[in-house]
C-alpha cells in the first residue's frame, strides 16, 4: 500500500488514443442513491457479500429522494429508469451519464434507451474488486451493444485491475481513495503483449504475428 504522503487528489485515469494519463479537469459528477441501512443477508450461516444479478437497486424512496446537481451528471441506474423524462433536455445537451452497479444488467438500460451512444458516459460501480461481473458488463456494453464513449469504472477499483478492465472496454478508472493514481497509471504496462483476444484487441497474439 502507498504511503499516504504520495497520494493525489486526482484518482481519475483516463486512456485515450493508446496513452493512459491522470485526469485533473474532471467535470462530470457521479450521483449517489441516498445511503439506507441494509439487511444482513446470509445463506448457509455466511454472510453474502455480492448482490444476486438482477436484484433490487434501490426502494422508491431513495429513488425520489436522490438529489440531482446541475451540470455533468452521472445517474444511478435506478434513478434514470424511474425519472428518465425529467432529464430528457440535459440527456439532447450531452449532461447526462448512468452508471450501474455489477450486478444490474446491461439489458435493462438498452430496452430503456435504443441508442447507448446518447450518453457521453456510462459507468460501472466495483463494489467490491473480487466481483468480476464489470468485466462482462463492460465486454457486452462494447461488443453486443456498440458503446463508443467513455466507460468509467469506479469503487474499489486497484492497480491489479487496470490492464484487465482495459482489456474488457473500460476506458476511465477512479482509483481507490486509499491508493496512488501514478502507481496504478504503470500497470498498463505490466504486459507487452496479451497472448488472447479482447475487447481492445480482436485477434490473438497468433494472428497478431506471422510465424517466421
Amino acid at each position: 500500500m502507498s504511503n499516504s504522503s504520495s497520494l493525489t487528489a486526482n484518482k481519475l485515469i483516463r486512456k485515450t488514443g493508446g496513452e493512459a494519463q491522470i485526469v485533473t479537469d474532471d467535470t462530470w459528477q457521479i450521483v449517489r442513491l441516498p445511503v439506507v441501512q441494509e439487511e444482513v443477508k446470509k445463506q448457509a450461516g455466511k454472510v453474502v457479500q455480492f448482490k444476486l444479478t438482477n436484484a433490487e437497486s434501490a426502494t422508491a424512496e431513495q429513488i425520489a429522494g436522490t438529489e440531482v446537481p446541475a451540470g455533468k451528471i452521472v445517474l444511478p441506474l435506478s434513478v434514470w429508469l424511474a425519472r428518465k423524462a425529467e432529464f430528457a433536455a440535459r440527456v439532447a445537451a450531452g449532461e447526462v451519464g448512468v452508471w450501474l452497479e455489477t450486478h444490474e444488467l446491461v439489458e435493462t438500460l438498452a430496452e430503456s434507451q435504443a441508442d447507448l451512444n446518447v450518453f457521453p458516459v456510462i459507468g460501472v460501480f466495483i463494489e467490491r474488486f473480487p466481483d468480476g461481473r464489470a468485466y462482462s458488463t463492460a465486454s457486452l456494453l462494447r461488443t453486443r451493444y456498440g458503446f463508443r464513449n467513455e466507460l468509467r469504472a469506479f469503487g474499489d477499483v486497484l492497480r491489479d485491475q487496470l490492464f484487465f478492465l482495459n482489456r474488457c472496454g473500460f476506458s476511465a478508472f477512479e482509483i481507490r481513495a486509499d491508493r496512488s493514481a501514478e502507481e496504478a497509471l504503470a500497470s498498463f504496462k505490466d504486459f507487452s503483449e496479451p497472448y488472447q483476444a479482447a475487447v481492445v484487441v480482436d485477434q490473438p497474439l497468433w494472428r497478431r504475428h506471422a510465424r517466421v
